[in-house]
């Protein structure tokens, strides 16, 4: 029996990377997951693996989550589709680039905030009846240290996340009462926007693992899913408003972040 069987989570981003590696943490756990995915291909490879190595129902809905009509289908679907919605998992993004803030432009920071909060407030809004039917909802956000401690030349990643925090936590407070929780992590992991700043940089990449205080940066499934699947869970019932850095103690001192930029 896992401490997730007979939930329903929506994941979005769950092709690749963090996203990925939440949608199996919650599966290995017995959830059922709608894969909220923009890329067909990866989308329906993660459904298939989640259905083939954990033995959960497992669909993929194609979603751009740019798009509030379809952000609301993928919440609509969910509920139809399983008859329940219980944990919602906004992760989605896509990589805007390095620019000087001076540099950055309009559209970027619009892209942005579209991304990380419109995305999630659309999600959160739509989803909110079903999430507080149960008394089992959960909102889990994927926030960034990068906005925390100001990292250089990712003025409108920061930025977005940093408002996505914000939101998740005015959520928190005005959900409370109906015992639904919203929480955030701050991931130090493997994504695939990490994994693509290592190919272009990497002795910047080494540099930042070694920096870690555990050496290392971390997994998607077993690292920082096992905690988003601690917070799913009735495990995490009375904390909500919370940021968790699940990033071996990164945050402690913060990161060495200087990527080459003109």
């Amino acid at each position: 029996m896992g401490k997730l069987d007979g939930r329903v989570a929506v994941v979005t981003g769950a092709g690749m990377g963090i996203g990925r590696g939440v949608a199996g943490a919650l599966a290995r756990d017995g959830a059922n997951i709608l894969v909220a995915e923009v890329d067909a291909e990866a989308g329906a490879d993660t459904a298939r693996w989640l259905t083939d190595r954990w033995g959960v129902r497992a669909e993929f809905v194609h979603t751009d989550v740019t798009d509030r009509e379809q952000v609301h289908a993928m919440v609509d679907t969910a509920a139809r589709e399983f008859g329940r919605l219980d944990i919602l998992v906004n992760n989605a993004w896509r990589s805007l680039g390095f620019a000087r803030m001076e540099k950055t432009p309009e559209d970027s920071m619009r892209a942005g905030f579209d991304m990380a909060v419109m995305a999630a407030f659309w999600a959160m809004q739509r989803a909110f009846p079903e999430l507080a039917r149960h008394g089992t909802g959960r909102v889990i956000n994927m926030c960034s240290l990068n906005g925390v401690n100001a990292h250089m030349y990712s003025v409108s990643y920061n930025a977005a996340k940093e408002a996505l925090r914000s939101m998740t936590r005015t959520a928190a407070r005005e959900w409370a009462p109906k015992q639904v929780c919203c929480n955030v992590i701050c991931p130090g992991a493997q994504s695939a926007a990490y994994r693509r700043v290592a190919e272009a940089d990497p002795e910047m990449a080494a540099t930042q693992a070694a920096a870690n205080p555990m050496g290392r940066i971390g997994d998607p499934l077993d690292d920082i899913g096992t905690v988003a699947a601690f917070l799913a869970s009735d495990d995490s019932r009375y904390l909500t408003g919370n940021t968790l850095f699940v990033d071996g103690g990164s945050h402690i001192n913060g990161v060495q972040w200087a990527p080459n930029v003109d």
